[in-house]
């Protein structure tokens, strides 16, 4: 019978980090709703690892630096300096106004194999063959 007290305790915890998790996950879902990959290209810092700085500069928008964590895809840190997240158009703005921000300017993937592409079209003029 005194277990019975243990399992009722140990249920209501559970349920309520089930429910506090869900609540959490639901209010960050709904902000990322809107949310796009953009690329950020940045000033290489001087002093400082790329991945520290890019965290940094972003955790000043996002509020924290697990935040920023969280939203950063990829650091660049070779051929440039940058690194991709996942933002809203709002975090965006506010990202621009952070100082070595250089550009912000959304994700795109191109592929040659589209049907709307002009090597596309150029492959179907002449991707004929002819004798010559």
């Amino acid at each position: 019978m005194k277990q019975l007290p243990s399992i009722l305790i140990a249920s209501a915890l559970l349920a309520a980090s089930l429910l506090f998790s869900s609540s959490s996950s639901l209010s960050t879902s709904m902000a990322e709703e809107g949310a796009a990959v953009y690329i950020i290209f940045v000033d290489e810092p001087l002093g400082e690892e790329p991945e520290a700085f890019h965290i940094r500069t972003l955790a000043a928008v996002l509020g924290s630096e697990e935040a920023a964590r969280r939203a950063i895809l990829f650091h660049y840190t070779h051929a440039a300096s940058g690194f991709a997240a996942k933002l809203t158009p709002e975090q965006v703005e506010e990202l621009k106004k952070q100082p070595g921000v250089i550009q912000v300017m959304p994700s795109r993937t191109y592929s040659i194999d589209e049907p709307t592409s002009g090597a596309h079209q150029a492959s179907q003029a002449y991707g004929k063959k002819t004798n010559v």
